[in-house]
Order: C-alpha cells, then structure tokens, then sequence
C-alpha cells in the first residue's frame, strides 16, 4: 500500500467505533475519522459473526483487495476501519471492489467534508510529488538497467 499503514492496537479501533463517522451497507461497515497525519492508517475487521475462520479470512481478503485498487483515489490523513458483514461471504472480489469504487470513496469523500480539506489537499500535494518521483526514479532505474544490458 502506497500510503497507508496497518492499524494493529485496539485502542485505535475501540476510539474509531466511538469517535468515527460511519457508512453501512450490506457488505459492510466503514468507520472514517481525520488522524492529522501525512498518511492513513487502515484497519480491517472480521467477526465470528461472519463464520469460520475461513470465511473470516477471505472476507479480510477481500477488503484488503477493495482498499489497495481504491487507495489512490481516498484522501490522504484519514482513519479508516472497515467491518466485515455476513453479506460479503456472497459476492466476488470484481463486485465488492466496484461497490467500494462506486460507493465507498463517494461516502468516504462526503464523510470526509468533516475532515481539515486544507490539511488533506497538502498531503495530497505532497502525495503527489512523492508519487512523481518514484515513476521518474523506476523510469531511470529501468533505462539504467537497459544501458547495462547492452
């Protein structure tokens, strides 16, 4: 994940339940909350409501996959914890990661009109510079590589 670290303490998912805004749906619940920092922090959670453990991991699977094809589009400096529900265990990775596309980002987006939209545009600007930079240094990496090769 480009700019996004993993969420692994409970106490940032227990104030993310208390203090986060929330959207629902029938795949699943997304809790988004500013964290004032130069990057998100995302976290994933499956119950033993979902099923076994199996089910539990495919559903995190899933998530995981929604969230890193969608990371480029969500607003840096967020939180972002999203809950797993029965509803996922039904569906395809292509459908889940075009309802999160479709529906997820627009609800993060208008969710996040709560967010610092000063603090977020500069760690977007900054986001991109960093990205920019990474393609010119793979860019020159590779015609290094091709000059070394001939």
């Amino acid at each position: 994940m480009l700019y996004t670290v993993v969420m692994r303490e409970n106490k940032d998912f227990l104030n993310m339940y208390k203090k986060g805004r929330y959207i629902t749906s029938k795949y699943s619940v997304i809790y988004v909350k500013p964290n004032n920092r130069p990057f998100n922090r995302f976290g994933i959670t499956a119950g033993k409501k979902i099923g076994n453990a199996v089910a539990r991991n495919r559903a995190k699977r899933l998530i995981r996959l929604a969230y890193q094809k969608a990371e480029v589009k969500l607003p840096v400096g967020i939180d972002i914890v999203i809950v797993a529900r029965s509803g996922i265990l039904g569906i395809k990775s292509d459908e889940y990661c075009g309802y999160f596309n479709k529906y997820g980002i627009n609800e993060i987006e208008k969710n996040g009109s709560m967010l610092d939209i000063e603090l977020i545009n500069k760690y977007n600007e900054e986001y991109e510079n960093i990205k920019e930079n990474y393609i010119r240094s793979s860019m020159l990496e590779e015609t290094m590589s091709l000059n070394y090769i001939k």
